[in-house]
């Protein structure tokens, strides 16, 4: 096929681009920006647009199709000429549902642990030897490509994300995707930019667990409103719950129990050891039995960016996650003191970086998410709030929000990286939470300041 790809630079848009050529399909795209690591793997594979920007004489007759990225605006140049054109314009979910339509589709989906829970089974059908299709949010040890197409493959795993289509498709994501096997690990309110109301948020998941027709349903039963949805569906043929396992901590280092006694396992966190749970049981659909599961998972470190062990040294951890709504940044700072009791100090970043975090109205959904730490930094940045065109935010009002005890705000990058200088850390543990990068933080030169 010749296709092109309109935003091509996103996370998973160059993915899907790069897994296309790798099939032998033609390939060709455009975008006005694009970021690393997006610019050198795209340049890397000879697809990299040779000027940044929208040419509408690139959507030619002769292509199969062009597939359109979330990045992308309604009245993209390149788009309304592939509209004038009459040509086949996909968001990259319906393509991937086009890609997979004769295969059995595992659909992660949850406002949290998705991205965990679908490098999990990954990691476990690699060290296995099963070959499957798939498309998930993070890079994984062990694979080249965050996405993976053949014909031949009798399972498509994917990442269920519930944010929009694309510019013209207004529907979830994981709306589009018609999962023969799903799981839902847990529904807190996020995107409020597109979904106002906690109740309409919720209302996808309740259309999503109503598309698993004759089909199974694994749900989180320790989320409340995920068991009462699921146990209300009546779509599915089959529905399996699961809970976080008996586990124990000793000298920083977690062991899971099993049927065959107490295992070590590399990631920690309650909520990992939830993810952990699900995971196993769709492996198990997917033909992995329990006691190969736990030999695989034994060595499974972690999705990049999922609690990221970036520096360790004298008596000193760094970890990187990608935290950011209010109970993810509660799970990630609760694990961290769970693990590392004897610490001397705990010190959670924070930066407020999506849309819903830098709103006052959602703000306060982040009061007690830090309460475990013995230090609380919250980092964001005032041109952040004039990108998405949002009504400025207080000191008074961020400590407001957290009611932390021990918090220090900054809105200057510079001065949050001098205080990571110049703090020694003895003895403790850091926990970066962003989906962002704190201003330009070179998370590489921590190493030389701590």
């Amino acid at each position: 096929m010749k296709i092109h790809f309109i935003a091509i630079g996103g996370s998973a848009m160059h993915n899907l681009a790069l897994a296309l050529k790798e099939k032998g399909d033609q390939i060709t795209g455009s975008d006005d920006t694009i970021f690393e690591p997006s610019k050198s793997r795209l340049d890397k594979a000879g697809l990299l647009p040779e000027k940044m920007g929208w040419f509408p004489e690139k959507i030619t007759d002769d292509l199969d199709a062009v597939i359109l990225g979330m990045h992308a605006k309604e009245d993209n140049p390149e788009l309304l000429r592939a509209q004038e054109k009459n040509l086949t314009i996909y968001s990259y979910p319906e393509f991937l549902y086009e890609q997979s339509k004769d295969k059995t589709r595992v659909v992660i989906a949850g406002s949290h642990g998705k991205t965990t829970i679908t490098s999990m089974i990954l990691h476990v059908l690699h060290y296995h030897g099963k070959e499957v299709d798939f498309m998930v949010g993070a890079q994984l040890d062990g694979f080249d490509n965050m996405v993976h197409l053949t014909k031949e493959n009798d399972f498509m795993l994917l990442e269920g994300d519930e944010y929009l289509s694309s510019a013209i498709d207004r529907r979830p994501k994981f709306h589009l995707y018609q999962p023969n096997i799903a799981l839902i690990s847990g529904i807190a309110w996020d995107h409020v930019n597109v979904f106002p109301s906690f109740e309409n948020y919720v209302d996808q998941f309740k259309i999503t667990e109503e598309m698993v027709n004759g089909s199974i349903l694994v749900y989180n039963e320790e989320d409340a409103l995920v068991k009462e949805i699921a146990e209300a569906a009546t779509k599915p043929t089959r529905k399996h719950a699961y809970k976080t396992p008996e586990y124990s901590i000793n000298d920083g280092i977690t062991y899971l129990e099993t049927p065959e006694g107490e295992m070590p396992i590399e990631i920690f966190g309650q909520h990992n050891l939830n993810n952990l749970a699900g995971a196993k049981w769709v492996c198990q659909h997917m033909g992995i039995d329990e006691v190969d599961f736990y030999e695989a998972i034994a060595s499974f470190k972690g999705a990049s960016k999922r609690l990221e062990k970036i520096v360790d040294r004298r008596g000193t951890i760094v970890y990187k996650d990608y935290a950011h709504s209010p109970s993810k940044v509660k799970a990630t700072t609760t694990a961290v003191r769970k693990q590392f009791p004897d610490k001397h100090r705990i010190i959670a970043c924070l930066e407020l970086h999506t849309y819903s975090s830098l709103t006052k109205d959602f703000l306060k959904q982040y009061k007690g998410s830090l309460d475990d730490a013995d230090e609380a930094i919250v980092f964001y940045s005032p041109e952040a709030l004039d990108i998405k065109q949002l009504e400025s935010l207080s000191e008074e009002e961020i400590q407001e929000a957290f009611e932390h005890p021990n918090l220090k705000v900054y809105v200057n990058a510079h001065l949050f990286q001098e205080y990571l200088k110049e703090d020694s850390f003895v003895n403790s543990v850091v926990v970066l939470m962003s989906s962002g990068n704190y201003g330009g933080l070179d998370f590489d030169k921590l190493k030389d300041w701590i």
